[in-house]
């Protein structure tokens, strides 16, 4: 008789190995069979409570499309202190309604620097302030009971310098010096430097650093300290599976695969975005579709919008590599829209957009630990009658506050002389007005800094996919601008919106109900709560943008077999008239609007837009 494990192998095996064969040729054979016994091995391990969640996923493989999936993002220490302080605080995380919890990188990092945690020294390990991997272990089951998955970062490019794989190489060990890119000289790397942007520029020019030990040039994308590992090697192909399973063993229901562009080198590329990433991605996932298929994969590809989908799947990889991405492109395309107070590159860049596969998922948000690039294509830009690098350091002009009548209170991150990137860090509040609101003391400018905090808000709820609350902006917490005096942290700007969670501000929300974090709160608990009963937002369907003539206004369909949503935002300060056939040719005479919970004629002539107001008709 057949067993479970045969019947996975029997449906995803083909996909696996198919996927090893376009990478690893003729040496495929002897890793599928090898990848076939870990499997195995890991799946028989399997604890009782996480295969019935298997079965569960299994039957609903849409979990990650419900409206009712709310993310979360937080530093462990700086929302808890330690992941048993997590336990302390499901309650708030629950009430919030949030089903995706998103701790930032928990295993163990290099000591001193380690570009936020992203330079891990071990897999296996917890970073010793947060806790143990029984601890970590026991959060997710506490998390599971309260219907909330734990989403965990795996670090696929790079390895710390003191990683045990590193150390070995640099003692001499042949089989752990070919799990990296090394060079006895500039011949190689230079010749691939011609093609290779820089990731930070500022701190850590070049792609390769010398290392006496190796007595060799090992390529570094981000930091000297990271050590890109080789992935044409199949040997890092099973021992970053066995991590992947080791972790969903231990209850992590999500990994987010941090870096994952940056995964195979091709000469004369850009080394990003190339082919052998997506199979090599689409063979990890079979294989965990097999021993553990209540996990799913988050690709982390911040890139532009014709490299983005391949993260889903194009072609014979359709819809077989991430279940969830994240959606870049909106972010960047909704601050732009908010600097301009027009819609028309937004209109042109997400219109044109490929549709993903049904059965994937956006993460929608508005901004991320990180800095904000402005992935603005040229093409795009020349659409809407724009030069796209004037486009870009126009925005990072405005949310620095520089540009005259910014309301922003951003830093620059990484400025690039030679290319004119400027990256901006900032948290939420401060980026949309709320910082520089509260200094003037004037109550006119906070109540539309709240509203484009609101507004933002509701786009990402409303577009479809996961929307991912970054810690501390449900509050409308503002740059911690402290980042500076701590050591670790003064020479990355970044830290700047990564603030110590307020817990104070959550306790008085209730004492001052106009306050600006309690406005921004209730009205985020409102949108959810509408977003959780509206079938029309799950993932599956596609958002449609509808013209409405006024380039200050963006309105997005959502179809449905139940009937059709129509969104309609108003992006501006200004008041706006807007003709209401846009409206009633999709809905009808009548429609409910969801948000303030009435009926509306739609017979009139115009309708009225208050400044950056939401609607969400049905």
């Amino acid at each position: 008789m057949k067993t479970t494990f045969d019947l996975r192998w029997e449906r995803y095996g083909d996909d696996l190995t198919t996927a090893l064969t376009t990478v690893y040729a003729e040496r495929s054979a002897d890793l599928a069979r090898r990848v076939q016994e870990l499997v195995r091995l890991r799946f028989e391990q399997r604890s009782d409570e996480l295969r019935l969640l298997d079965e569960a996923r299994l039957l609903r493989p849409d979990w990650l499309q419900q409206p009712s999936q709310v993310g979360y993002v937080a530093y462990t220490d700086r929302f808890a202190g330690t992941l048993r302080g997590i336990t302390d605080h499901l309650d708030y995380l629950q009430d919030l309604g949030v089903t995706y919890l998103h701790l930032m990188p928990l295993l163990q990092p290099r000591e001193g620097a380690n570009d936020g945690g992203y330079a891990v020294a071990d897999y296996r390990t917890v970073r010793p302030d947060l806790g143990t991997m029984q601890d970590l272990e026991d959060l997710t089951r506490h998390l599971r009971a309260k219907g909330i998955s734990l989403v965990v970062d795996l670090v696929l490019n790079h390895v710390a310098r003191e990683h045990e794989w590193a150390a070995r190489a640099r003692a001499g060990e042949r089989t752990y010096r070919d799990y990296f890119m090394v060079f006895p000289d500039r011949t190689v790397p230079d010749r691939y430097e011609e093609t290779l942007p820089e990731v930070f520029p500022d701190f850590a020019p070049g792609n390769f650093t010398w290392d006496d030990d190796l007595a060799g040039w090992v390529w570094t994308t981000f930091n000297d300290y990271q050590w890109d590992v080789n992935w044409a090697n199949p040997d890092v192909f099973l021992e970053y599976l066995d991590i992947i399973l080791g972790l969903a063993n231990r209850g992590v229901e999500v990994l987010r695969l941090d870096a994952i562009a940056f995964i195979w080198k091709e000469m004369g590329t850009d080394c990003q975005n190339q082919p052998p990433v997506h199979a090599i991605t689409e063979a990890l996932r079979a294989a965990v579709r097999i021993a553990a298929p209540a996990v799913a994969f988050k690709a982390e590809a911040i890139v532009g919008p014709k490299d983005l989908i391949a993260y889903f799947g194009r072609g014979e990889h359709y819809g077989k590599v991430s279940d969830i991405a994240y959606h870049n492109s909106l972010m960047a395309q909704l601050w732009s829209t908010i600097a301009s107070q027009d819609t028309t590159l937004l209109r042109r860049a997400l219109g044109g957009f490929p549709p993903k596969p049904s059965t994937a998922t956006w993460g929608t948000y508005i901004r991320c630990h990180d800095d904000i690039g402005w992935a603005i294509d040229d093409v795009d830009a020349a659409t809407a009658g724009l030069n796209g690098f004037a486009h870009r350091a126009f925005l990072s002009d405005f949310y620095s506050g520089e540009f005259p009548g910014s309301f922003a209170r951003g830093l620059v991150f990484q400025a690039n002389e030679a290319t004119g990137d400027r990256r901006i860090s900032g948290s939420l509040a401060s980026l949309a007005g709320l910082e520089r609101a509260l200094e003037l003391s004037d109550a006119g400018e906070v109540d539309l800094a709240v509203a484009r905090i609101n507004l933002l808000h509701a786009v990402i709820c409303g577009w479809g996919g996961v929307p991912l609350l970054y810690m501390g902006d449900e509050v409308a917490m503002l740059n911690d601008h402290d980042f500076a005096r701590d050591p670790a942290h003064a020479d990355d700007n970044r830290w700047v919106h990564r603030p110590v969670m307020d817990w104070d501000a959550v306790a008085g929300l209730g004492e001052d109900p106009t306050s600006p974090a309690a406005r921004v709160n209730a009205w985020l608990r409102h949108v959810l709560d509408i977003r959780r009963a509206t079938p029309q937002l799950h993932a599956s369907r596609e958002s449609e943008i509808i013209e409405t003539g006024d380039p200050g206004v963006l309105a997005v369909k959502r179809d449905h077999p139940i009937g059709p949503m129509v969104q309609v935002y108003n992006m501006t300060p200004n008041e706006i008239t807007l003709p209401m056939a846009c409206l009633s040719e999709t809905i009808g005479e009548t429609a409910f609007e969801l948000l303030d919970g009435v009926e509306w004629d739609l017979t009139p002539w115009t309708m009225t837009l208050r400044p950056y107001a939401v609607h969400w008709f049905r």
